[in-house]
């Protein structure tokens, strides 16, 4: 409660120095947010930030700011990449394992993806290849590749991520040549196919809806401070700064970053195989994916002359049939699409290569969208 109230009293103005400074620097893995802070794409729709990790709080860094610390971007990415533990594991796993790593709030742990040749040093702790998710910022999973344990992760992880404030991603990661983190993908004829193409659109789903959640007339601003133990729909805690939205908040004192009350030493434990079955999670997800309705959200298409709204994009299928993404554009009218598998086209559905030659992309949005002022004559 003391640190709620520094928080909500007291908002720490950053160093202004690059050598007091760089040593608070961190890496986040997130998801869009709100305002324009500093920013690149590591992953498909996730993004690496750098945040200044203070005592009671933690501040998105803007992209104005390196120049101000006399330095480029790069080096700030660079500094915060270099200032994770790089934690290794002990022990040698005996046969095919899952290890949770829950964050005590310093240890950035999903932050860890973003570094060169770490998740690839777990292969002994794991049993084999590892195979790491991320469903929310406090919450890193690690099997292996192959393992009986990787089907009822996939499940764990969506329903994790459909019923967290602070979501990441529901998708598989493994490690490239360069040793770097690169999405899980797997042949048309594996027995994970469909269930790996249901979490690439569900998290699809998840950040399109939220772009077009987004009050399209708002103004660019920072993301505020994390505050400490603050629930999502309680005021902001730094009155100076805009509100950060549900999913930008943390659940742990000041960092932004624990799931449990565990601490460190929960990394190196093993649980057995997750017995979250999928039905449960798509219901999660669907629930998440359809709270808003995103044609609502009007947006200025100034650069086609029109005034599109926001097309909404649904998940569809089944695992025998097949996991896909449908844009829904209903009325014959301007319209921003997302990218997706195939269109609703007023009662039609068509594929999506079939309509892009009409359709023409929009500069500035992330994720992308197309425009067209009207259904194709096809």
């Amino acid at each position: 409660m003391d640190r709620f109230v520094a928080g909500l009293v007291a908002a720490p103005e950053l160093p202004r120095d690059w050598a007091e400074v760089r040593p608070l620097l961190r890496p986040v893995l997130r998801g869009g947010t709100p305002g324009s802070p500093l920013r690149r794409p590591v992953l498909p729709f996730l993004y690496e930030y750098v945040v200044v990790d203070q005592p009671e709080t933690m501040t998105y860094v803007g992209p104005d700011q390196p120049a101000g610390w006399g330095v480029s971007a790069e080096q700030v990415f660079a500094a915060a990449r270099a200032n994770l533990s790089g934690a290794v594991l002990q022990g040698v796993a005996s046969e095919p394992v899952v290890v949770r790593f829950v964050d005590d709030g310093d240890a950035y742990w999903t932050s860890h993806l973003l570094l060169e040749h770490w998740l690839e040093r777990l292969a002994g702790q794991v049993g084999g290849v590892p195979v790491a998710f991320a469903p929310e910022r406090g919450t890193l999973l690690v099997t292996a590749d192959g393992s009986e344990h990787l089907r009822g992760l996939f499940a764990q992880a969506e329903e994790i991520y459909a019923g967290s404030a602070r979501p990441i991603t529901p998708m598989a990661y493994v490690y490239d040549e360069r040793g770097c983190t690169v999405p899980y993908t797997v042949a048309p004829d594996h027995p994970l196919h469909q269930t790996v193409r249901r979490a690439e659109r569900v998290l699809a789903v998840h950040e399109y809806s939220r772009q077009a959640a987004q009050p399209p007339d708002e103004p660019p601003a920072q993301p505020p401070d994390e505050p400490p133990a603050q629930p999502p729909d309680e005021p902001p805690a730094q009155p100076a700064e805009p509100a950060a939205p549900p999913d930008d908040r943390t659940d742990a004192p000041g960092r932004g970053a624990s799931a449990a009350p565990q601490g460190k030493d929960a990394a190196g434990s093993g649980m057995g195989a997750a017995t979250t079955g999928m039905d449960a999670a798509a219901q999660a997800t669907n629930a998440t994916a359809h709270q808003t309705d995103t044609a609502a959200h009007a947006t200025d298409a100034t650069a086609h002359g029109v005034a599109a709204a926001m097309a909404e994009l649904r998940l569809v299928g089944s695992a025998d049939e097949g996991w896909r993404t449908r844009a829904i554009w209903d009325r014959d009218e301007a319209v921003l699409l997302p990218e997706a598998d195939e269109v609703q086209v007023g009662e039609d559905v068509r594929p999506w290569n079939e309509l892009l030659p009409h359709l023409t992309v929009v500069t500035g949005c992330e994720p992308a969208r197309w425009a067209a002022t009207g259904w194709p004559q096809i």
